[in-house]
């Protein structure tokens, strides 16, 4: 994936740590950086038809006075940077987060969420959902403490034969070529050809090989642990820089449900996450 437009996005609650990843990334891909700078509009304390009381009002123009302070400070930071940028603001209802993001994402190729915005529990899920349903573009998690890339040396792909982690594989191409490792992970397989082949994992490296990419198939026992956790401790056990994976889910009314390795993943990812529906 060759990423010329990186959405970013950000709350009014936390400090620069993900927008300046952010920056850093699109400085070494040379892309341009669209920041979004989004808040939860609070609800009326009456219920939406009923009429709002003075204490809702005022605390509504401090969540608005909040955002603008936050696009302030964002505008300055980058126009410091020496990069191609945009910052707009987004205050939105609770309900339509996940429309408006994915709204917003459709026009990029990669959608940044960095360890600020998953601290924030009233946002992070209805974020994670717009951005990865309600677009087609890839999403790059980037836990605290960790830098953002495009450009990783060791990467874990972790693979079931499904469409989703067949989606992530093509997403992820150019940073899959270029990397010193890639480690097709498996966990469990079930060898047939309803499953993952008659030899598990072999396919997806032929694939990949011809592709030029440095691959190698790791099978792994779950030995009683969830999918995520052996994922997770393999990463840190080859030094893995990305984790490449398909996300996983299922619509339930308005709220798209993840699935449990996708959201565990999302909650605690070690190192950073490329996802793609």
């Amino acid at each position: 994936m060759r990423a010329k437009t990186v959405l970013s996005i950000i709350g009014i609650n936390q400090d620069n740590a993900d927008l300046r990843s952010a920056i850093e990334l699109c400085r070494a891909a040379g892309a341009h950086l669209s920041v979004l700078v989004t808040a939860l509009a609070i609800a009326p304390v009456g219920g939406y038809g009923e009429v709002s009381s003075s204490a809702w009002a005022e605390e509504r123009e401090r969540e608005v006075q909040s955002l603008s302070q936050q696009v302030a400070t964002a505008k300055t930071l980058l126009q410091s940077s020496n990069i191609s940028f945009d910052v707009d603001s987004l205050l939105t209802e609770y309900g339509w987060v996940d429309n408006e993001i994915g709204e917003r994402a459709r026009y990029a190729d990669l959608t940044l969420v960095g360890g600020g915005l998953l601290a924030q529990n009233d946002m992070r899920w209805r974020v994670l959902d717009g951005a990865l349903f309600h677009s087609s573009a890839p999403i790059l998690i980037t836990p605290r403490g960790r830098v953002a890339t495009l450009q990783p040396r060791v990467v874990l792909v972790a693979w079931d034969s499904r469409n989703e982690a067949s989606q992530a594989v093509r997403a992820a191409m150019e940073q899959l070529t270029a990397a010193e490792n890639v480690h097709v992970v498996i966990v469990d397989p079930r060898a047939s050809t309803r499953g993952n082949g008659e030899e598990p994992g072999a396919d997806i490296a032929a694939f990949l090989a011809r592709h030029g990419v440095n691959v190698s198939v790791d099978i792994l026992s779950g030995g009683g642990r969830t999918v995520a956790e052996v994922l997770r401790q393999h990463a840190v056990d080859i030094s893995a820089e990305l984790i490449v994976m398909g996300a996983y889910g299922h619509s339930r009314m308005r709220e798209r449900i993840f699935g449990g390795t996708t959201r565990s993943m999302l909650e605690a990812a070690p190192v950073p996450l490329m996802m793609t529906r």
